[in-house]
């Protein structure tokens, strides 16, 4: 069935720095190999604003029984664990905040003798609500929409494993079912919001000429849209131009939301989950619907989480695994996003900031503080390994590696970047 999936910001936090210039890096690249995630869906280029925080957020829902909580509980916990530094917090108990997992900030940070190091953010909301008839007023009913509209992707848990003691609330565990049943709820969400919104177009006026044009956009674009959810596809796989896409951004259609497929197995299939027919339901299904998936075990998760840190990581490879869920449900969501991160590494902090993949120097510069685009000057830039063979910026310098990189420059993985502004 439909799947959601779209384009979609990121926001950052603003640290204003005491110097005139700063240390940066721009790297996203997670430390561990992971066998877990297939499927990336490539993100079109488009405008940016630097006006983006740390903190991304990501909804999980699903059917009742499938793991959801369960996989929410514990990606929260372990995310708590490995940050002994990041203030976290749970700000309602169904949102937990953690921090993202990332080896090269510890790298960073003895290099440049940090005092202390703040990982970037992924904020993880649990949505209840959302079953079969939802959109009708089931379950939660249309309660769980002001949650979902606010996330930048959906993680849709799919259960696929057998187990007696737990009843599937459709009697069989049946992947291809379970997405129909979630999809289809998410289509007659947005079908009644374009519904609704077209009546109001048609019976109205616009106030001028230019509010003609984008009003024409918005319902032309709309008219497509709810041709598509009619025969069971997303908002996102209809073809819009710019001025399309920017008309009806505003109603937060739920299938213009990029969506990961995360299959939930039992402890067995996590070393092979190719073997299990489920996972490869699930597989085929989020190909097909042009979406992300990724294999994850919410009973391990659970099982980490009374483990001490050291023994984590042996536990996974008994296992035969090297990372846990929650590194692979992150790395799924910044690639379905086109994200990528740079830090800045100093005596005070090493720091990470996310960014959308793409975005020029200034545009990077400015995520830190909007003083950092506006008097851009240029950014000295070496790559990561560079840097970090060099054990400093002063001896990449020396060897040559550094470079002067003016506005234009597009910030690549692995850069470390010493921007000069002057306001």
């Amino acid at each position: 069935m439909a799947r959601a999936a779209c384009s979609s910001v990121v926001t950052a936090l603003s640290l204003l720095p005491s110097k005139s210039h700063h240390l940066l890096r721009n790297q996203f690249s997670f430390s561990g190999k992971s066998n877990k995630f297939v499927g990336v869906l490539t993100l079109e280029k488009r405008c940016f604003s630097s006006t983006v925080s740390m903190s991304l957020k990501a909804g999980i829902v699903g059917l009742p029984n499938v793991g959801k909580s369960t996989l929410f509980n514990a990606v929260v916990e372990n995310g708590k664990a490995q940050a002994a530094n990041f203030p976290f917090c749970t700000i309602e108990p169904n949102v937990g905040i953690v921090a993202v997992p990332d080896s090269r900030l510890q790298v960073l940070s003895k290099l440049t003798n940090s005092q202390k190091v703040v990982p970037a953010s992924i904020e993880f909301v649990d949505i209840a609500g959302l079953v079969k008839g939802a959109s009708q007023g089931e379950g939660l009913g249309n309660k769980f929409l002001s949650h979902i509209r606010e996330v930048d992707s959906i993680l849709q848990v799919v259960r696929c494993f057998e187990d007696n003691d737990i009843v599937h609330v459709n009697g069989k565990v049946d992947p291809t079912s379970d997405i129909d049943v979630i999809n289809l709820e998410l289509i007659f969400c947005d079908l009644d919001q374009i519904g609704k919104r077209l009546d109001r177009l048609n019976k109205g006026k616009p106030k001028d000429s230019q509010s003609k044009v984008k009003e024409e956009a918005e319902k032309s674009a709309l008219q497509r849209i709810q041709e598509a959810l009619l025969d069971g596809k997303p908002a996102r796989s209809v073809a819009l131009n710019d001025l399309e896409k920017d008309a009806v951004k505003h109603l937060c259609l739920l299938t213009m939301k990029p969506m990961i497929y995360v299959a939930n197995v039992a402890e067995t299939d996590l070393a092979d989950p190719d073997k299990n027919s489920f996972v490869q339901q699930v597989k085929a299904l989020s190909l097909d619907l042009q979406s992300g998936h990724v294999v994850v075990s919410a009973q391990v998760e659970s099982e980490l989480t009374e483990l001490p840190l050291d023994e984590r990581t042996e536990y996974l490879n008994s296992l035969g695994v090297s990372e846990s869920g929650l590194g692979n449900l992150i790395r799924a969501t910044y690639s379905l996003l086109g994200l990528q991160t740079y830090f800045t590494s100093g005596e005070k902090e090493t720091r990470a900031w996310t960014i959308h993949a793409g975005m020029t120097a200034p545009q990077a510069a400015g995520v830190i503080h909007s003083d950092f685009e506006k008097g851009f000057i240029r950014a000295e830039t070496v790559a990561y390994e560079d840097f970090v063979s060099a054990g400093s910026l002063a001896a990449a310098r020396d060897k040559g590696l550094l470079r002067s990189e003016g506005k234009e420059y597009i910030v690549k993985e692995g850069d470390v970047m010493l921007f000069r502004f002057n306001v």
